[in-house]
């Protein structure tokens, strides 16, 4: 299977969970249009207090449905958006991806990825004990986590559900995706 979008979501406001909506845009150097985190610097309520002149590496947030789908195997029930993610994909692993991959998608859209999503406490208030699933250590001992990944917007333009994705990976060495704030 192709990797593609399965559902786009956004929100105005500062909430946990984004809207599903029939199509974004996404503005180069910016994010979504209209949605809470879209900005050159950052608009994360809890990293603006640390330094609000930061530039935004967390312009888009990716969460692959796959997670989904191992997370209803463990008992937790999770839709499109609701983990705060403007573009779910399938077909792609994205925590996977290095640091500066860059993902097409539909006609005009690349992304570049900057980092992981930290899963904080709210996915707790979310559901109760799902952070504990979000989060685990691999056999090398470090830290997992699985909320998805964080990125630029490089071109802009329409995405929806449907639009399939294609991913051009930077030179090597290859950098593996960390949290930055």
């Amino acid at each position: 299977m192709n990797p593609i979008v399965t559902a786009v979501s956004s929100s105005a406001e500062h909430s946990f969970s984004k809207q599903n909506q029939p199509f974004i845009t996404l503005i180069e150097g910016v994010g979504v249009e209209g949605d809470a985190h879209a900005g050159k610097t950052i608009k994360h309520i809890y990293l603006l207090k640390k330094d609000p002149s930061r530039p935004n590496l967390r312009q888009v947030h990716l969460i692959q449905a796959e997670l989904f789908d191992e997370l209803l195997a463990k008992g937790f029930t999770i839709e499109a958006g609701q983990l705060g993610e403007n573009i779910t994909t399938r077909g792609i692993d994205l925590l996977a991806l290095p640091t500066g991959s860059r993902l097409s998608i539909g006609d005009s859209v690349v992304i570049e990825l900057t980092a992981l999503r930290n899963p904080c406490v709210q996915i707790d208030n979310f559901q109760k004990g799902l952070l504990k699933a979000m989060i685990h250590r691999g056999e090398d001992g470090k830290v997992i986590r699985k909320s998805g990944v964080m990125g630029i917007v490089i071109s802009g333009g329409k995405i929806m559900p449907e639009d399939t994705i294609s991913v051009d990976l930077p030179v090597k060495p290859h950098q593996p995706l960390e949290y930055v704030w």
